[in-house]
């Protein structure tokens, strides 16, 4: 009898946590979309065209199929890249890729602060908290550390508001700014870009150029979270449709957002923080009943609470890893301890720390009033932290494929093992072009935007790519350590 309850049990849990198609997209869909990214896509012009076709194509599709080979490998389906790496490329470099993945959304969300801060002071007309660098680092820990309190009680109503955020603020103005897009085109309104053939082209191959691809990487990045999940499929089969219906989705999305922008608002006049909002008035002016600062505000304020939402979701998300590498010995005991609610809380204020750190370093190392360059440096140092978890990763898929062909997995990448190897190696290739043109300043920077960039670029990266190093020779005592604990001592969660 108890054996049956037992296996009642297991048949009870495993329907419980399985997953249709519609929601896998649902789920990932709410992790890659955004809009905060649109300005800095209409900045290259018709070119951003030909940049979402390497990202959401060449780029995505080998990310997200071998993320989800490797998760559907027997006993990979936790600790995503954690468990990869260490698997196929030792301890080291798996927690250095779990590292790398944890803290480059510590400086994406500076992004995404940035983005709510340049939203807020439309809606409210105090253009001073974007243009302070004290305003605004004032309210960036307002937002941050508000979000990481409202966590402590447990992240199921958080997760309700992250849902809703997403909702009001990405579902809601993409559809209008479609509407308003195509309306504009209809009655003959000019566009101030050119697309063609040439113009889609980048105008030449220079590093200061193809430093445009960096908000594209940044775009698509992230959907590799739910190929843990490929094994919850009712179908398995579907998991590749799933992810190629989320590329179109994404990139249809971007043109829409690129496209509106760059065709009613100056190159030069583009804010990466605040172009998306001018856009909408922009292009409300075609309907002289609608006031266009009411719309600017409005929509300021939606996507605001659309971004709030994306953060509530990244300050829980990621650590749950973190957690996880705590608990065998990664990080110090204190860390592998949850409050009575079975929230990371002291993963959580790290996290917090890290990310006040690099809001100082960022918001007051850029001087003056330059949203924009503190903006495109965030952005940058998110993706060079990013595409260097990107490049473990697929080293670790072409090992597994090349090495490990023998270890039953429930899904494979493609039928073919070359055309896997081919997949991991272009997933590979393009992951080490973003992370090296990351580095190259953009092409209209002055000299001295140029040489702050880059100082604040590679002293931000260097002390990032050093501290998994060197708190991995604390491992062995930090395991050790906890050997000499129950685990009851360690974490304790009350659901």
């Amino acid at each position: 009898m108890a054996q049956m309850n037992n296996t009642e049990n297991k048949d009870s849990l495993s329907s419980n946590n399985q997953l249709t198609g519609v929601q896998l997209f649902s789920m990932t869909t709410s992790m890659v979309m955004t809009v905060y990214g649109f300005a800095a896509f209409a900045k290259q012009g018709p070119t951003a065209l030909f940049f979402l076709f390497l990202a959401g194509i060449l780029w995505f599709i080998p990310v997200t199929r071998s993320a989800g080979e490797m998760a559907s490998v027997d006993g990979w389906s936790k600790g995503g890249i954690f468990t990869w790496g260490r698997h196929m490329l030792g301890e080291r470099l798996g927690w250095s890729a779990l590292f790398y993945q944890w803290i480059h959304i510590t400086v994406g969300m500076c992004t995404m602060m940035y983005f709510i801060i340049g939203c807020l002071s439309i809606t409210f007309n105090v253009p001073i908290i974007n243009t302070n660098p004290l305003f605004k680092f004032i309210i960036m820990m307002i937002i941050l550390w508000g979000l990481i309190f409202a966590q402590q009680r447990g992240t199921k109503v958080t997760g309700k508001i992250a849902q809703w955020s997403f909702t009001i603020g990405v579902i809601i103005p993409v559809f209008l700014l479609l509407f308003l897009t195509i309306t504009y085109l209809v009655k003959g309104n000019p566009m101030l870009i050119k697309i063609n053939l040439h113009t889609i082209l980048p105008s030449s191959w220079s590093g200061n150029v193809l430093v445009g691809f960096v908000p594209f990487i940044l775009a698509f990045a992230g959907a590799e979270g739910s190929a843990t999940h490929v094994k919850d499929l009712k179908k398995p089969s579907i998991y590749p449709k799933v992810m190629m219906a989320l590329a179109i989705c994404a990139i249809v999305s971007d043109i829409i957002g690129t496209i509106s922008i760059a065709a009613t608002i100056p190159n030069a006049k583009i804010q990466l923080s605040t172009g998306i909002v001018y856009a909408y008035g922009a292009l409300v002016q075609q309907f002289p009943w609608l006031n266009v600062t009411f719309v600017e505000c409005f929509i300021g304020l939606l996507l605001a609470i659309g971004i709030i939402g994306e953060i509530s979701s990244w300050v829980v998300g990621p650590n749950a890893g973190m957690y996880e590498a705590a608990k065998e010995g990664y990080l110090p005991d204190s860390f592998a301890k949850t409050n009575s609610y079975g929230v990371e809380t002291n993963v959580m204020i790290l996290q917090g720390v890290i990310v006040s750190i690099m809001a100082a370093v960022l918001t007051f190392g850029a001087g003056g009033d330059k949203s924009n360059l503190s903006f495109q440096t965030a952005m940058s140092l998110t993706v060079a932290l990013y595409t260097l978890m990107y490049m473990l990763m697929f080293v670790s898929y072409i090992v597994l494929v090349l090495k490990h062909d023998d270890l039953h997995r429930t899904f494979k990448a493609a039928k073919s093992k070359v055309m896997r190897v081919i997949m991991g190696i272009l997933g590979l290739v393009l992951s080490a072009f973003g992370f090296v043109v990351t580095f190259f300043p953009p092409a209209a920077y002055t000299a001295q935007q140029k040489h702050t960039y880059l100082t604040l670029l590679l002293t931000a990266f260097i002390i990032v790519f050093f501290i998994p190093v060197i708190m991995y020779q604390f491992h062995g005592n930090w395991t050790l350590h906890r050997h000499d604990k129950s685990e009851d001592d360690l974490h304790h969660p009350i659901h």
